[in-house]
């Protein structure tokens, strides 16, 4: 087999509808378009979306929601994950660049510490917003808890 001998296969490749050759092409006489109507004449042209009179998809499908725009979303950090560091850090103080180089967080998110779980070791935590439980849980061990 070489390149300039490839060829479509038999029946895959059909020739375009000659329309308006006339009676002679079996397609004279109204050129498949019917007869009367919008269709058929010169400078037919339906709407985008337009689907004969039926309720079209744009209206039929339900729209609901909002989203707004200045919303602060929290990523949720618990006390057991802040174990965990400080178990494979030896860390005293954990902050958002600590989370961040540990793979916990994105770089433009917001921390929320909640109080899942159980904190073992004094370290001093600071993050965007904590739970009640979760800034009891740290300054019973000692430690202190910072606001960004």
């Amino acid at each position: 087999m070489k390149l300039n001998t490839l060829k479509p296969a038999n029946g895959s490749i059909k020739g375009r509808k000659r329309i308006g050759r006339g009676q002679g092409s079996g397609r004279g006489g109204t050129s498949t378009k019917g007869h009367k109507g919008a269709q058929s004449r010169a400078g037919y042209k339906s709407k985008p979306g337009f689907e004969g009179g039926q309720m079209p998809i744009q209206r039929r499908v339900p729209k609901f929601g909002f989203n707004r725009p200045q919303k602060v979303v929290f990523k949720p950090v618990n006390l057991d994950i802040l174990q965990n560091i400080v178990e494979k850090t030896d860390a005293k103080i954990i902050d958002v660049e600590l989370l961040l180089k540990n793979g916990l967080i994105g770089k433009k998110d917001r921390v929320k510490v909640l109080g899942r779980g159980e904190l073992k070791t004094k370290v001093d935590v600071s993050a965007h917003q904590f739970s009640a439980a979760a800034v009891d849980a740290i300054e019973k061990l000692g430690g202190k808890v910072t606001r960004l």
